[in-house]
């Protein structure tokens, strides 16, 4: 199959790519190398691959493709909060124009990588795909969105399918330290506290990056009548846990540190546990392997070989918001998350 990946030289693109080119499929990826210069540990292997935002693709970019494995998005909350405008540009209308614009490709297949903060503020119920969408942020609504009108162009010809992702971890190129268990890790190896941001409450399903490369290696390969418009919860029920609960698993990962709060840790409206049986249930063999005690072990050990300093966790190559914030500042990046200068340009600056 020939796939085009998205915001392949991403955390999670550059772990699903080797995955697909590995399973026999041709890949390129399309990014805008946003955090090309972002990440710890060796530098990842590239396909061939478009430079361009998805805002500007065009149909001649999509031509010849049997699927498009859609990653590219503002990946968080705090960054999502940075400038709405820009996130629901970049979430929402540039992934609803790609689909439209693949289906006009002739494109057959179209996975779109969407995430559980959609749910929102649910409470301590389990919820599965048929929840209503509670979403609190930019990033969770633009989530919605995108949804709703990339399912709206679903035909005999198209076939979309939705991979509502949990909270994401795991050891990556492209690694990220923004999200909970790569940043409480990350604590507990630089500075020995297990360093919560919230009052720990809330709860949150959590899944391995290398997880969700299988569901959507899956979703590429299964019959396409099986996937065809369905959303898939994409962790495993079981994952479920409150972040005081991670925290006490990181903890045990690392036996030489201790849980602390920091000083703005306080209440999380976002809350949600998901019911993942769908996923089991229709794709049995892409139910994750990793748990999160292991997916720590993994954090860990790499940390630990990199002799990961706080500084390193707390700056640009591992926290989004920061390095996108510098890239600003620097006059390199403008307020819509479009390159000023060229790749040259900026080595060069």
């Amino acid at each position: 199959m020939r796939v085009l990946v998205t915001g392949h030289a991403g955390y999670i693109g550059t772990v699903l790519v080797p995955m697909l080119q590995r399973a026999g499929h041709e890949v390129t990826g399309l990014d805008s190398f946003l955090y090309e210069d972002c990440g710890i540990g060796p530098a990842p292997s590239e396909p061939p691959a478009i430079r361009k935002d998805t805002r500007d693709v065009t149909v001649e970019d999509l031509r010849g493709f049997d699927a498009v494995v859609d990653l590219a998005a503002i990946s968080n909350d705090p960054l999502g909060d940075l400038n709405p405008d820009t996130t629901y540009a970049i979430n929402h209308r540039a992934p609803a124009r790609l689909a439209a614009l693949a289906k006009e490709a002739g494109v057959s297949k179209f996975v779109y990588s969407s995430s559980c903060s959609l749910y929102g503020a649910h409470g301590d119920s389990y919820i599965d795909e048929s929840a209503d969408f509670l979403p609190v942020t930019p990033y969770g609504e633009s989530k919605v969105l995108s949804e709703r009108d990339i399912s709206a162009l679903a035909d005999d010809n198209f076939s979309p399918t939705f991979m509502r992702n949990a909270t994401a971890y795991g050891v990556s190129p492209r690694l990220r330290g923004d999200l909970v268990v790569n940043n409480l890790t990350g604590y507990a190896v630089a500075i020995g506290e297990v360093l919560l941001k919230s009052d720990g409450t809330p709860w949150r399903p959590l899944v391995h990056i290398e997880d969700i490369s299988r569901v959507a290696l899956a979703i590429l390969e299964a019959p396409t009548q099986l996937v065809h418009n369905e959303a898939f919860n994409v962790g495993a029920t079981a994952e479920n846990y409150r972040i005081r609960d991670v925290a006490e698993i990181v903890h045990g990962v690392v036996p030489d540190s201790i849980i602390g709060f920091g000083p703005n840790a306080g209440p999380d409206k976002r809350n949600y546990r998901v019911d993942c049986d769908k996923l089991a249930s229709l794709l049995p063999h892409a139910v994750p392997q990793w748990t999160v005690e292991t997916g720590a072990e993994q954090l860990r050990d790499l940390f630990q070989a990199v002799g990961l300093t706080r500084e390193q966790l707390e700056g640009g190559g591992l926290q989004r918001l920061k390095h996108v914030r510098a890239e600003m500042g620097a006059g390199r990046l403008d307020d819509s998350l479009r390159w000023v200068l060229s790749r040259a340009s900026r080595v060069a600056s």
